[in-house]
């Protein structure tokens, strides 16, 4: 059978979407065509093996545990793991609650040998990210527990992946071009993350997020090889969380969810990895990413603000969770832009902020607040790219959108954002954050290298742009 005529058939008998074509040509024969066309989204489109952009994307996810009091099975984990030195990993305010505490009695009950660093960071910087290298590598472990939120995740996540290759330079994992990005090549120890806040979605990702000091913003370190082993999710940890966190953790899910879902499409990536390892974790919107995206929204919309304003509403903040953990499997393959690249300077350049429930003794701005501050701007920005998409978005929020047009779709979904950051006492723009415009040049610089995720917009960003998009973004309401 000739090339052309096997083409022809597989294009005109089933072929849906791109991965089906793949899938199909591969299989017959082995033939790899050099150029074909495949239906994506309703689209044809063209694929030549001579592009540059991507034709592929991986789906990595932790293996993921559920259940109401679940906490109390890490020590088994770890005898199944065949530890001898566990290293348990949390904050020193949560090394006094009961999550910890009940991780501990497991592995005690259970005589798995520990060893407990709880000086873990909130908003981890890199000198924590070494401080906490340094006793993993002074411990020797071969198994890590991480309990806490994505502070403690990302911080056990940095200790395995350089304890584990002592010769490594810390810039070396770095993203760039902050730092070299090189892939990981060595294998990490087991890692269990127990997470006790539902925003991150830490718990599946292979990403940690420090504030780099010396730029005063933060950035982070991106491979498939530092996802957790196993993901650990227990509602019981979050009914003492207070209102803020859960406001702030929660409304991350919400930037999670739309960002990927309306992230540049895989295969406008580019470049196109020469070795599949160096395929990134962040690869743009996919089908896969689209699914758990879609769901997470769903689920947000419905239960946000009663995880917010009822600690005692069970069922609200164990849904919460699961929308935390399924934007994580979202976000974590399809990756984040703007709203995450932005808000990374704005955590950095911190003056004198602080927020009710945080006890902490320096100014934070709380990631979550850092990015959907910029929520309602980004989107009004990024729209004119995917306007389905942003639609789409609102309607998963529970908007009704039969009536708005394709012009209007990203003012639309900033309105819808806008009454859900009301909703919850977010507040208002970037000003109440302590900044003011002659703080925007700063906050454009720090933006500028963040390519890991600005390069996902859908719609490319200028220095101009940004500067617009943050000066819209000092006042919100």
């Amino acid at each position: 059978m000739q090339q052309s005529s096997v083409l022809s058939e597989v294009c005109e008998e089933d072929i849906q979407d791109s991965q089906q074509m793949i899938w199909k040509v591969i299989h017959l024969k082995g033939l790899v065509p050099s150029s074909y066309q495949f239906i994506q989204n309703g689209l044809v489109s063209t694929y030549n093996q001579s592009d540059k952009t991507d034709y592929a994307y991986e789906m990595a996810c932790s293996n993921i545990r559920y259940g109401k009091g679940v906490t109390q099975e890490v020590g088994l984990d770890c005898l199944n793991f065949k530890a001898r030195n566990v290293c348990v990993m949390t904050d020193s305010k949560l090394a006094k609650m009961d999550p910890v505490r009940v991780a501990l009695e497991s592995l005690e009950q259970h005589k798995v040998p520990y060893q407990l660093y709880d000086k873990v960071r909130v908003e981890p910087s890199d000198q924590s990210f070494k401080n906490a290298v340094q006793f993993a590598l002074d411990g020797n472990f071969d198994v890590f527990l991480a309990i806490g939120g994505g502070s403690v995740m990302d911080t056990c996540k940095a200790a395995n992946l350089y304890s584990s290759n002592p010769s490594a330079e810390f810039l070396d994992y770095v993203n760039a071009p902050i730092g070299r990005g090189r892939p990981v090549t060595h294998t990490v120890k087991p890692l269990i993350a127990v997470s006790t806040t539902a925003g991150t979605g830490s718990e599946t990702t292979g990403t940690a997020v420090f504030d780099f000091l010396a730029l005063r913003s933060k950035t982070g370190i991106s491979s498939r090889a530092l996802r957790p082993t196993l993901g650990i999710l227990d509602p019981l940890h979050l009914r003492t969380v207070p209102e803020r966190v859960t406001a702030y953790t929660g409304i991350d899910v919400l930037c999670h969810a739309i960002e990927s879902f309306t992230a540049l499409p895989y295969y406008e990536r580019q470049p196109r990895p020469d070795n599949p390892i160096a395929r990134p974790a962040y690869q743009g919107s996919n089908p896969i990413s689209d699914v758990w995206s879609r769901h997470a929204l769903t689920i947000t919309s419905k239960f946000l603000k009663r995880a917010v304003y009822n600690a005692d509403d069970f069922e609200a903040r164990s849904e919460m969770l699961l929308a935390s953990c399924f934007a994580g499997i979202g976000f974590g393959n399809a990756g984040v832009h703007l709203c995450h690249g932005m808000s990374y300077p704005i955590s950095g350049l911190v003056k004198t902020f602080t927020s009710k429930d945080y006890d902490l003794d320096h100014p934070m701005v709380p990631h979550g607040l850092s990015v959907i501050i910029t929520a309602p701007a980004v989107f009004t920005f990024t729209a004119s790219a995917c306007p389905e998409r942003h639609l789409e978005a609102a309607t998963c929020l529970g908007a009704d959108v039969r009536n708005v047009k394709r012009e209007d779709a990203g003012k639309f979904l900033a309105d819808v954002l806008r009454k859900i950051m009301l909703d919850i006492e977010v507040p208002n723009g970037l000003k109440e954050l302590g900044y003011t415009s002659t703080d925007i040049p700063e906050l454009v610089k720090g933006t500028l290298p963040q390519h890991r995720v600005t390069k996902l917009s859908p719609r490319p960003a200028s220095e101009e742009d940004f500067a617009a998009m943050f000066e819209s973004s000092l006042t919100v309401y």
